[in-house]
């Protein structure tokens, strides 16, 4: 019977209790019932002044980094590096702005129509501290074909479509090498994550805090453990998210669909956790957005 309740009432309990998840609803309910995919238009949440590029992706977005904190991390220091791979429209970058007022970020955007977009965000919003680069992450710099979707699903690795346009890449090896440290490292680059991130295997160890969203392309081979193998070699303690959800799935293998596995993957030097640990009391992260005003 308790489960039962569980399950029943989750939803509404989240709406009582979360004032973040009354505002991803209500966004939900109002930009996705009457609007078309892939139509920009201008809204206020939270007290931003947004131009949005596609209202169901915005949606999702929204719940990831605003009510689930995706991106939230603990830091030693009020002015935190962070390297945001795959900016998109810029709701990471505020959010980012939002728990580090101070931080220094390098927001990569690859799509030069979201990049606008991204820059736009940045500016009416007033944020500082942000340098933005309208290139894609790779393993060096050079001029790549790039598909646009024209929301948040643009590829380097899956560039076959008629939408394909040429881009600046640009190495994200070359731009570590210069860091002596890095807090954050958040890379949502549409399958080129495997290539970059074994480009730069012997600089992870600068990084504390790393999400990696990780895609499987049916056209291209699986390489998750890849990825594991070299987070393990760095000393980086990771937690697994299905990004999608299969039903039956050793039945359902969406062998027609572009993509049949997406995967979130959160991870942090353990070392270094331990120790910040021990500085602070090991109480809620005073960081999180629990005070953020519901859509205006």
């Amino acid at each position: 019977m308790k489960l039962f309740l569980k399950i029943i009432f989750r939803e509404w309990y989240n709406l009582l209790k979360n004032k973040n998840y009354r505002a991803f609803f209500r966004l939900a309910l109002v930009y996705t019932t009457f609007n078309k995919r892939y139509r920009s238009m201008n809204l206020r949440v939270l007290g931003y002044r947004l131009l949005i590029a596609d209202s169901l992706s915005f949606i999702w977005q929204f719940k990831e980094i605003f009510v689930d904190e995706f991106y939230c991390f603990e830091s030693n220091t009020d002015r935190p590096i962070i390297y945001d791979c795959g900016s998109n429209i810029g709701l990471s970058c505020l959010y980012f702005k939002k728990i580090y007022p101070l931080a220094r970020i390098k927001a990569f955007e690859a799509d030069p129509k979201i990049c606008d977009i991204l820059k736009t965000n940045l500016s009416q919003n007033f944020i500082k501290g942000v340098e933005v680069f309208d290139k894609a992450v790779w393993i060096n710099d050079a001029t790549l074909f790039f598909e646009s979707e024209g929301a948040d699903g643009g590829s380097l690795i899956n560039s076959q479509s008629n939408n394909r346009i040429e881009v600046q890449a640009i190495r994200l090896r070359t731009l570590l090498e210069k860091e002596e440290h890095v807090n954050m490292l958040k890379m949502d680059i549409e399958g080129a994550e495997t290539a970059v991130i074994e480009d730069c295997r012997d600089l992870l160890d600068k990084i504390d805090n790393l999400f990696i969203e990780y895609h499987s392309y049916t056209s291209n081979e699986q390489e998750l453990e890849k990825i594991l193998m070299i987070l393990r070699e760095n000393n980086f303690r990771y937690y697994l998210q299905a990004a999608n959800n299969r039903k039956i799935p050793l039945i359902n293998t969406d062998k027609e669909k572009n993509m049949d596995f997406q995967a979130n993957i959160f991870a942090y030097q353990r070392e270094r956790k331990v120790n910040l640990e021990r500085k602070t009391k090991p109480s809620k992260n005073k960081n999180t957005l629990e005070l953020l005003d519901s859509v205006n």
